[in-house]
């Protein structure tokens, strides 16, 4: 096992580290760091969410900023405002005890436009964005990354299948410097590999972490036989016997997740939708009170669940099993952070039982079954 000290890490980084509890090297910062420290190349990393990323490119990131240049010289980009936020929070706690000065600013949809670039007209080497607004940003005139030399795309597959492929596209037209690009996926789906193809150079680092594992290891699967209308009435035993647990409960349609958030708030259990027809202030509440646990379980659609990243979630429970595979994978990375365990619990309607057996194979786990 490596320190940070060890990977290239500088001791001012280190002690900022320590106050935030980070004292071992996760298997991806071991892996990234020291990589992308030796040499300036492009970097794929296949790696799930709630495995440390955000340190694994944010410390090298910052290392490679010269604080003496005021122009943009790294971009993220991350699917959804609530990872923006916190890769930006996260970077800043990093630099707490580095003498430079290292300017981040973060952008995304949602948000006044014109503060955002007000902010951008300060100095800014850094600026974390979802794809959309920062495309936005850059047409206007308001940001030039002409100069940026690290190139960075967090949780790629699900920016992909969020729709952003082309925005995507025209960012890395947009940015045709000598530019380094590392890029993070959970997945690896012919989307991604084609733009890998596409703009990163052949010779790109490539990196993964417990391949044979695309799941989290610490998560236990299970499947629960029921009907259509008795759902609801199995999700309320599940979480009656789990008066303390807090957990995201999966569903495929809004309307769908807003009646079954009505129905269990009815039984009296803290619960609250997210969904996509949700005003913005709407969302950042219910996050909010997800976050500091005052809610304890999250309704929620697959796109709105995005960049929901909040610790001790013991259970997921799918509503219905996800159209494609690489959900699963996100849906069920929502538990089990940090090396904790957590249980990933699906609700079976009879003739969808060969689903439980394809996602057995193509992911390499084993569901148990649950009764209730």
């Amino acid at each position: 096992m490596s320190t940070f000290l060890e990977l290239g890490i500088t001791n001012d980084y280190v002690k900022g580290l320590k106050e935030l509890g980070i004292k071992v090297p996760t298997k991806i910062q071991e892996a990234v760091i020291p990589v992308v420290l030796e040499s300036k190349t492009d970097l794929i990393a296949l790696a799930q969410t709630g495995t440390g990323k955000t340190a694994a490119f944010g410390l090298p990131v910052l290392k490679y900023i010269d604080t003496k240049n005021n122009n943009v010289q790294a971009l993220i980009i991350a699917p959804t405002r609530e990872l923006v936020q916190q890769i930006k929070k996260q970077l800043f706690k990093f630099t707490k005890y580095v003498d430079d000065r290292i300017f981040i600013e973060a952008v995304f949809g949602g948000e006044k436009i014109d503060r955002q670039i007000s902010n951008l007209n300060r100095s800014t080497h850094i600026v974390v964005a979802t794809p959309g607004r920062l495309l936005d940003l850059v047409e206007r005139g308001a940001v030039d990354i002409s100069d940026v030399h690290t190139l960075i795309f967090d949780e790629a597959d699900e920016m992909l299948s969020m729709g952003f492929k082309e925005d995507l596209s025209k960012i890395l037209k947009y940015n045709t410097g000598k530019r380094k690009t590392w890029l993070f996926s959970a997945t690896m789906p012919d989307d991604i590999k084609h733009m890998i193809k596409t703009y990163m150079s052949k010779d790109a680092a490539r990196i993964e972490i417990d391949k044979t594992s695309l799941v989290n290891e610490n998560i236990s699967h299970h499947y629960i036989k029921t009907s259509i209308p008795e759902k609801t009435l199995v999700i309320s035993k599940i979480l009656d016997r789990r008066p303390n647990d807090r957990g995201v409960i999966f569903c495929r349609t809004k309307a769908g997740t807003k009646k079954l958030a009505l129905e269990l708030k009815a039984e009296g259990f803290s619960v609250d939708a997210l969904e996509g027809d949700m005003q913005q202030k709407e969302r950042d509440k219910v996050m909010r009170a997800f976050k500091n646990e005052s809610l304890q379980v999250l309704v929620s659609t697959d796109v709105s669940a995005r960049g929901i990243d909040v610790n001790n979630l013991a259970f997921v429970i799918h509503h219905q099993l996800p159209e494609h595979l690489e959900y699963y994978t996100h849906r069920s990375g929502r538990t089990a952070r940090a090396g904790k365990t957590g249980q990933s619990i699906a609700l079976i309607i009879p003739g969808e039982m060969q689903k439980v057996i394809d996602i057995q194979h193509n992911l390499n786990i084993t569901f148990a079954e649950m009764n209730v």
